[in-house]
């Protein structure tokens, strides 16, 4: 799962929008914005947050520098929990050629000290817009580990990974997405938004689904 390969399956797979997510790190995303470049591919730089509650929270923003203050923030709340690379494997950081530039040496899938709230605040303050994760998973979904849907934050958008389990997400928008974590996990083009824009330039048609996004539409 390096950015080269799957901004290359994406494009295997007729996807022309694609959001990286890596746990509680953007590191990354300049590599695959780069990346999507070279295959026509609208990049989107976001960040599958870890709350204090265990929740995972979708986290994606408009423009790949708020992405990257949003990551600079999360690392400070983060734990300093060295990784044990013999166990979950090396957390490199890569260039655009997939060039090993870094390494992130703390265990990242680790929950931060930001619970929902505090995270969705501090996205907002990013210009982001967030959404829990897969809430039809027993393993770190908002269902499983809270039971409902908390008054604050208010979200207007849930993720599933099973289309079929829609009613779980109440009255919200929903997204079904593949949330690959190995390359053949990556999905085919199956479905499409609806944007109110004619162009396709990555700035264009990111702005436009950032206007859905905020107002919860898809």
């Amino acid at each position: 799962m390096t950015p080269c390969n799957i901004a290359g399956m994406a494009h295997l797979n007729e996807l022309d929008l694609v959001a990286l997510t890596d746990h509680n790190t953007t590191d990354n995303c300049p590599a695959f914005f780069a990346a999507c470049e070279e295959y026509g591919i609208v990049p989107v730089a976001g960040m599958e947050l870890t709350t204090a509650e265990d929740v995972h929270l979708l986290c994606v923003f408009e423009t790949l520098e708020d992405a990257t203050a949003f990551g600079e923030e999360v690392r400070t709340h983060r734990m300093r929990i060295k990784n044990r690379v013999e166990i979950f494997g090396e957390q490199a950081i890569l260039n655009e050629r997939d060039e090993k530039i870094g390494e992130d040496p703390y265990f990242l899938p680790a929950a931060t000290d930001l619970d929902l709230e505090a995270a969705a605040k501090l996205v907002a303050a990013h210009n982001g817009v967030c959404w829990p994760a897969h809430i039809d998973r027993d393993a770190n979904g908002l269902l499983a580990v809270l039971g409902f849907f908390p008054p604050k934050p208010e979200f207007r958008i849930a993720e599933l990974r099973d289309a079929k389990k829609r009613e779980l997400a109440g009255d919200r928008a929903v997204v079904v997405c593949s949330d690959a974590h190995r390359l053949w996990e990556i999905g085919e083009a199956g479905g499409c938004l609806t944007l109110d824009t004619d162009a396709t330039d990555a700035e264009t048609v990111r702005h436009a689904l950032f206007s859905n996004l905020r107002e919860g539409k898809l």
